[in-house]
């Protein structure tokens, strides 16, 4: 290989290979830096810069950010060095360059920077390091640019310092139609209110002319509803997060937050509402009440939020409808139907029109507990193409499997599943699982006891699988193999069975074992 300080590096394939592996972030062991400290110092210089943050920011941005990025480093408002400007179009050279041939080693960019002066190390990282802050600091301008209410707020507060009162009324006429066009009702509706009525109070000297009445009360009023809305939305993270893990959080005020709430009638703000209602439901789950009060709720003031916000708030609805099915309520199963079928009808349900994949999962399930098959393969094949393009074969060949062993067509179920091997360790676990069950139901006993081992051997092997899991599905495979050797009419096998069964906590498809087992007591 030959290696020039002013053409770059000519990388051969197999270390074009190499520095695209290192781009995985993986973590060194002792045996790959003693490998490492064999390869030239330029292909150091190379690994480097491609695992610099400068490169981890950059190879994000589209064409269009990489345009506005650019505007803004040649910005002398912003930037003043034209050798910053080089080194960002070195970078964006390199990476959109369909050939990775080098044009990131630090000596090659260190030529272009200074072309007749010998490499110094540390003025390049100095380089490297105001070019980060530049890049940072183009992507706050981004998120700045877009918030119209808080520029209108900054320059409220520059017009006050700078006593330039002129400029006043159109200020505030600004302000005030900002607030009336904000797209929804969320505690960040009356922190911006609150800044507004801050900013104003300021404006008017008000804390001077102590004779006239002033905007005080709607400053304190928007305050409150801000706190309390936020106080509770945290605090329900917390109430949940302890319904899963042993978690100690030491939440000040919540009994006076909460008690305030009804005191004074704070529900009129539609955060609040909807937040108080989920900690009252969080705080006594066993008050079917609470729960569909939030429904209720919910439906009346989900256009009042951001998708994403509405989305979170409908969740915690969901997740005490499955705890309920996990508990054998089984009119819990429309009651979950019914709220996905209201976000799906909201489009509250998609992130920037992308559908989560365990949203998908958990719908198709759901309509097919319902007995709407019809429904769910109509969902899978409206919807796929809004699931992220790494989820989606998978997802769609696995829920179709789902769809048809519930219509009982255990052929397409055998032919979608056997060779197939999902990266998702939920889906492969549910995949195993399923295709245990078909080869029950078609006695196909030499596949069934093949993967009763297989499928052991997988969850041996996965030692990240929760315990609980790998218990639930442990027991799967050990009662479904008991199955298989209980005679049609045994009843003293089916009872002891039974019973087992019944002992048992932590088993998977356990509606399934149960209604084989009725089937061999007939």
């Amino acid at each position: 290989m030959a290696f020039d300080a002013k053409k770059g590096i000519s990388c051969e394939k197999n270390i074009v290979t190499f520095v695209r592996l290192r781009l995985r972030r993986v973590r060194l062991s002792r045996f790959d830096v003693v490998s490492y400290s064999l390869l030239p110092t330029n292909i150091y210089n190379l690994m480097d810069m491609y695992n610099s943050k400068l490169f981890a920011i950059l190879q994000h941005f589209d064409k269009y950010e990489q345009n506005r990025c650019r505007k803004y480093i040649q910005s002398p408002y912003f930037n003043r060095s034209e050798e910053l400007l080089t080194l960002y179009e070195a970078f964006l050279k390199a990476i959109n360059s369909s050939k990775k041939n080098g044009g990131l080693d630090k000596t090659y960019l260190w030529s272009l920077l200074q072309p007749d002066k010998p490499y110094d190390d540390v003025r390049f990282r100095k380089y490297c390091s105001d070019l980060l802050k530049l890049v940072e600091g183009y992507l706050g301008q981004e998120i700045y640019e877009k918030r119209d209410l808080q520029k209108t707020v900054n320059r409220m507060e520059a017009i006050e310092k700078r006593r330039a009162k002129v400029l006043t009324p159109t200020v505030i006429r600004e302000a005030g139609r900002h607030l009336k066009n904000y797209p929804n009702k969320s505690a960040q509706f009356y922190l911006n209110n609150y800044l507004v009525e801050k900013a104003l109070y300021e404006l008017k000297d008000s804390d001077i002319k102590r004779t006239e009445r002033n905007n005080v009360e709607k400053i304190s009023i928007n305050l409150d509803y801000f706190y309390v809305a936020e106080k509770l939305k945290y605090y329900c993270l917390v109430l949940m997060q302890k319904s899963i893990v042993e978690e100690d959080y030491d939440i000040k005020m919540i009994d006076e937050i909460t008690s305030s709430v009804t005191k004074y009638n704070l529900s009129r703000s539609p955060a609040i509402a909807v937040y108080f209602q989920i900690f009252l439901l969080l705080n006594d789950k066993e008050n079917e009440d609470y729960f569909y009060e939030l429904i209720k709720i919910l439906k009346e003031n989900n256009m009042e939020f951001s998708r994403e916000e509405a989305y979170n708030m409908y969740s915690y609805a969901i997740n005490f409808c499955i705890g309920r099915i996990n508990q054998g309520q089984s009119k819990y199963v429309e009651e979950c139907f019914k709220i996905f079928k209201e976000l799906i009808d909201t489009k509250i349900l998609f992130r920037e029109d992308r559908l989560r994949a365990w949203d998908f999962k958990n719908i198709v399930v759901l309509a097919l507990r319902l007995g709407n098959y019809s429904w769910a393969e109509h969902f899978i094949n409206k919807y796929s193409e809004k699931l992220p393009l790494a989820f989606r074969q998978n997802a769609i060949s696995y829920n179709l499997a789902q769809v048809y062993f519930y219509q009982k067509k255990h052929e397409k179920v055998i032919e979608l599943l056997r060779e197939v091997e999902y990266e998702d360790v939920a889906y492969n676990l549910g995949s195993k699982a399923m295709l245990l069950a078909t080869y029950y139901e078609t006695d196909e006993m030499e596949p069934l006891y093949s993967l009763f081992e297989s499928f052991r051997a997988y969850l041996n092997r996965h030692k990240d699988i929760p315990v609980n899991r790998r218990k639930n599905y442990g027991n799967l495979i050990r009662f479904t193999r008991k199955l298989t050797r209980i005679m049609p009419g045994d009843q003293s096998a089916v009872d002891k069975f039974k019973k087992e069964l019944k002992e048992t906590k932590n088993v998977a498809s356990l509606n399934w074992l149960k209604e084989k087992l009725a089937e061999l007591e007939d």
